[in-house]
């Protein structure tokens, strides 16, 4: 019988927020592979379900006999065996928390090896390194690169840049000194860039000409990037075509940067970033030296625009104009660091819809009931 789980964010909801908002954890990139790729490429034939917030719950929804599993693990072909095979009342555990359940718990059971858990959202850019280099090996692994093309150079181990059939890269250089590079089939980057790993590149995923990325950083599929990268997420379907600097942070999907945007990742002091905390609405310290922007789904922000270290933007928000903007813009916001406003529901989704358009896609029914329920609970994001 298939192993069947139930993936468990509702405790990362707001800690994993604004990623988090409009859609669950298990859909979060990190690596080359979102959190539920992972599981399917380890384990073909795995069912899974999810365990997730009241208002996301009628579109993602739960397994019946099925394992409760932490959305924030990374998993391993071990840690799938090992939750394969719980019995009703079992539970895995590391360092003292439950991991995996199968029904209530009445035993626990010490997990024995070393997991990677993603606890909150500035984990994701921290720990991407980490998760890429074993993403690389489970991809490539017993594979053969395509030839790396007469007009590009590569400083580094060979071994650790993997081109997919159909890829595309002129006069770039490469560094894999510090780390893989991945570049998947139908992606392409243009002329001038310097790229230096870790780096996942997405399928259909484009890097524009001169574009300088420094490790650990992802492309995911369909997004365009150019300008100065360091250590980024981008999720899928976003866009940072132009010049300007991001750094330590995540921009989920379907986000556009406007041309020569900055976010500090790095207090002018050195100190450690504070950032918002939606579980509480305060501002708390993040125990981190560097954490840049972090960008909800259908978000997007005008040229020039300048982003504190730190900054959160919530769902479906629009802003633009001079100077820095505060460290938490809630979803569906509208307008410039002096005069924000709640964005009109019709205005977001008409702006939402003619960008997903340009692709082919739209939104679906259950996608504009998520949309709806942000925009009346906006203040409580």
């Amino acid at each position: 019988m298939p192993l069947r789980i139930n993936l468990n964010d509702q405790h990362l909801h707001l800690a994993l927020a604004p990623h988090t908002l409009f859609k669950p954890a298990p859909f979060l990139r990190c690596g080359i592979f979102t959190l539920i790729d992972r599981y399917t490429i380890l384990e073909p034939s795995i069912q899974y379900g999810f365990e997730t917030v009241p208002y996301l719950a009628s579109s993602y929804t739960p397994l019946p006999e099925a394992v409760s599993v932490n959305a924030g693990i990374i998993p391993t072909p071990d840690f799938i065996q090992s939750i394969a095979q719980l019995q009703p009342g079992e539970a895995l555990t590391v360092d003292g928390e439950t991991v995996a359940s199968l029904g209530k718990p009445k035993t626990f059971i010490a997990y024995p090896n070393t997991l990677i858990h993603l606890k909150q959202r500035w984990d994701f850019p921290k720990k991407n390194a980490e998760i890429l280099a074993l993403d690389f090996e489970l991809i490539t692994r017993n594979r053969s690169s395509a030839p790396l093309p007469a007009s590009c150079r590569l400083i580094g181990p060979s071994e650790l840049f993997f081109m997919e059939s159909g890829a595309i890269a002129n006069d770039v250089t490469f560094n894999t000194t510090n780390g893989p590079i991945y570049l998947a089939s139908n992606s392409e980057v243009m002329e001038g860039c310097m790229i230096r790993g870790p780096l996942a590149l997405g399928e259909y995923a484009q890097i524009k000409m001169g574009t300088k990325i420094y490790g650990a950083t992802t492309v995911g599929p369909h997004c365009k990037v150019g300008g100065e990268i360091n250590n980024v997420i981008f999720e899928s379907y976003s866009n940072k075509s132009h010049d300007g600097f991001l750094g330590n942070g995540y921009v989920s999907s379907w986000c556009n940067i406007g041309a020569d945007t900055n976010a500090s990742n790095l207090m002018n002091n050195y100190g450690v970033v504070d950032v918002h905390d939606y579980a509480t609405g305060k501002s708390i310290a993040s125990g981190e030296q560097f954490v840049g922007l972090h960008m909800g789904d259908h978000s997007k922000c005008g040229i020039n625009t300048m982003f504190n270290t730190g900054t959160a933007v919530g769902v479906a928000c629009n802003i633009y104009g001079p100077g820095f903007f505060k460290k938490h813009i809630p979803s569906f916001s509208f307008g410039e660091p002096t005069r924000l406003f709640p964005y009109r529901f019709d205005k977001a989704v008409e702006g939402i819809q003619s960008m997903m358009a340009r692709r082919g896609k739209a939104l679906s029914k259950a996608e504009l009931d998520i949309l709806q329920h942000l925009f009346r609970e906006r203040d409580s994001f």
